[in-house]
């Protein structure tokens, strides 16, 4: 099946160099040149990854991206951009972003990110990973569902990341996650821009979990991270 993608891009040279380029590799694009028309095509159709300019009239790509998030978690987000700062950077990644691409960049790159985001996105879970339910501490954390509830409260529903992540800190409980193990796993690569993303998603979780006073995430500097239940580690003395 052709994956569909959406292109929100205000220079209409570019954007139509790049959906060529796209078509090429058989992807079904739709280009819109500002961040309203973007939204108005995301509503009228269904789309498999998007692709959004940062900086663009009416709406920008940041904007566009959070109106998003708030009806669809999941659906992979890359932003084009010519801004490099550090801030940029990360305030993309906190709406959600799968990944960040500075401009000027090389078609073939952006080809590349696309189909490791679209294989990502589409792969089925590992079946070596059989725990579905966790209890940490006071809270219960059920994967499939997304759902982290404390001392039988009304669930949190996590985003899909949030929810990736989490589960790997429980399988690691009180053993150190590897930085470079969780990035390869959900974001598919370790770099910089990703290293970034993970630290935003681990205070996430941190206040996620922050009403147990024995729950705690720590970073182990120049390692990874590592989930400490005070409350197993009493019963192992």
């Amino acid at each position: 099946m052709t994956n569909r993608i959406l292109l929100v891009e205000d220079d209409q040279n570019f954007g139509d160099v790049l959906r060529s380029y796209l078509e090429m590799h058989d992807y079904e694009v739709t280009l819109a040149t500002d961040g309203e028309a973007g939204y108005n095509a995301y509503k009228a159709g269904e789309f498999d990854l998007c692709i959004f300019d940062v900086m663009m009239p009416k709406k920008d790509g940041f904007t566009l991206a959070k109106e998003i998030r708030e009806e669809d978690q999941e659906i992979p987000i890359i932003f084009l951009t010519a801004k490099t700062l550090k801030e940029d950077v990360l305030q993309g990644f906190k709406i959600g972003a799968d990944d960040y691409i500075a401009k000027p960049f090389n078609s073939e790159e952006l080809l590349y990110r696309v189909q490791a985001i679209l294989k990502r996105s589409s792969s089925a879970p590992d079946p070596k990973e059989e725990v579905k339910e966790f209890e940490i501490g006071k809270y219960h954390f059920n994967y499939p569902l997304r759902q982290l509830s404390y001392s039988g409260e009304s669930p949190e529903k996590l985003s899909p990341k949030e929810a990736h992540l989490l589960r790997m800190f429980c399988i690691y409980k009180n053993d150190v996650l590897q930085r470079s193990e969780a990035l390869t796993k959900i974001w598919g690569e370790d770099n910089y821009f990703t290293a970034r993303s993970m630290d935003v998603f681990v205070t996430k979780l941190r206040k996620y979990l922050k009403q147990d006073e024995d729950l705690e995430i720590v970073n182990i500097h120049g390692n990874g991270f590592r989930l400490i239940d005070k409350s197993d580690l009493a019963q192992d003395i």
